[in-house]
């Protein structure tokens, strides 16, 4: 194991109060500010930096797989003031007891200091007794591993809490150390694994640099895709259904239209626009779609009150309402470049009202604020007929048990093969105009 250069210690805290607002955001904010910035444009924009897919109704078979096809190494842009790794919205998962034993998230955030004290980065991670609530599945391995008489569980995760989305898991203040930076944080995670008996390491929705700096110490590179829509300088939501072929033009307007039939209208709201009785309204929502999709909702209304009072400029609440009461809602984030949905619900049903709130109000939210990018959160392959392109997330893994590393190495390999093949052929069928 590397061992730390004089003087520099890193300690594990059990509440991210421990190393404290200043230290933890110094190391954000110097992460992201060096990010470069990369999105997925159509191959006629000459505004943004290009990454030339397969246009639509292409008829020839998927190219091979290839490693330098540019799908493979695309990835969600990386937006330098990303909201999920901030303080406050970390702080308040653990304030209002979204994360904790009980809830099998106990934060063991990482903190490394020099000779002074000074800080040199942080990381954001807890001991998992279960492997809910990640989003990037490894239920399979762990059952494996206890079929043959192994402990799969404690789990050391490098993540945020609930919420795939890519960001930086190694927050690293002074980037002109970061490769001795790197490697004594490496060394602080595996200590902590070994003294906790836990069988592995889990960081997931990395950044491209923190994935290589992972794997090229040793740990196991894992693909999987979303699906991200991109505003390449449209002025308006016309000037987008514009790029896209008549049928799709087609299709969207006359979901718009179906789903606000019933005489609904749409209120957008952020900042102190957003009072207690809108989060009361909007966790209802929230509670009737988790507790259909998972059973137990994660975030408890504590959270959102915690959320309004600290972040509520980072906000947007998009609502659909009845003569003025709310009936259905999402939640967005707001980044510097990119507009982060992530939860939503209803107490009516309409058709195509999920498709109205989530995705095209937040298409037309970002063509206002002028804002490059909106990741509409995990999975959705109807988003791809809707103008969301795939793009490629990343994790990365170290597994204790040679046995079950060299399994899970050999499936990795097959899964990375299948997942850019899949996306590839999916980016063939996005619904741009031949040649737009």
């Amino acid at each position: 194991m590397t061992s730390l250069p004089p003087g520099w210690r890193i300690t594990v805290h059990g509440r991210i109060a421990a190393i404290g607002r200043d230290d933890w955001e110094l190391c954000r904010l110097a992460t992201g500010n060096t990010r470069t910035i990369k999105m997925l444009a159509r191959s006629d924009d000459s505004r943004a930096p290009r990454l030339d897919l397969p246009d639509e109704q292409d008829d020839s078979p998927p190219e091979p797989l290839d490693s330098t096809h540019p799908l493979v190494d695309s990835l969600p842009q990386e937006d330098p003031d990303n909201p999920f790794i901030s303080y406050d919205f970390l702080s308040a998962l653990e304030v209002s007891g979204c994360v904790g034993a009980a809830a099998g998230w106990q934060p063991a955030h990482h903190a490394l200091r020099d000779a002074e004290g000074h800080i040199l980065a942080v990381v954001p991670a807890y001991v998992k007794s279960h492997s809910q609530g990640e989003y990037v599945f490894d239920h399979g391995w762990a059952d494996a591993f206890m079929r043959a008489g192994g402990q799969y569980y404690p789990k050391l995760q490098i993540a945020v809490p609930f919420t795939p989305v890519t960001g930086p898991r190694l927050l690293i203040a002074a980037q002109t150390d970061r490769p001795a930076i790197v490697d004594a944080l490496v060394a602080g995670l595996e200590a902590t694994r070994t003294r906790l008996g836990a069988s592995s390491i889990h960081a997931t929705f990395l950044t491209n640099r923190d994935c290589g700096d992972l794997t090229e110490r040793g740990y196991l590179l894992r693909q999987d895709r979303q699906f991200h829509w991109f505003n390449t300088g449209y002025g308006t939501f016309e000037d987008f259904l514009a790029a896209l072929s008549a049928r799709k033009r087609k299709m969207i307007r006359r979901e718009r239209k179906d789903a606000l039939a019933a005489g609904l209208t749409i209120r957008w709201l952020t900042s102190s626009d957003i009072s207690e009785a809108d989060w009361d309204a909007f966790y209802t929502f929230y509670i009737d779609t988790g507790s259909r999709k998972w059973g137990r909702p994660y975030l408890t209304r504590a959270f959102f009150s915690i959320l309004g009072a600290t972040m509520a400029d980072r906000i947007l609440l998009v609502f659909a309402e009845r003569d003025g009461s709310p009936i259905a809602g999402a939640i967005n984030f707001i980044g510097a470049t990119t507009l982060f949905g992530r939860n939503w619900g209803a107490i009516e049903q309409h058709p195509f009202l999920h498709f109205e709130l989530c995705y095209y109000q937040a298409m037309d939210f970002a063509i206002a604020r002028r804002l490059a990018t909106v990741e509409a959160g995990a999975q959705g392959e109807h988003k791809l007929l809707r103008g969301y392109r795939p793009v490629i997330t990343r994790s990365a893994h170290s597994i204790a048990h040679e046995g079950l590393r060299r399994a899970v190495t050999d499936y990795l390999e097959h899964e990375r093969v299948q997942v850019i093949s899949e996306a590839i052929d999916l980016n063939g069928w996005v619904p741009f105009r031949k040649g737009g």
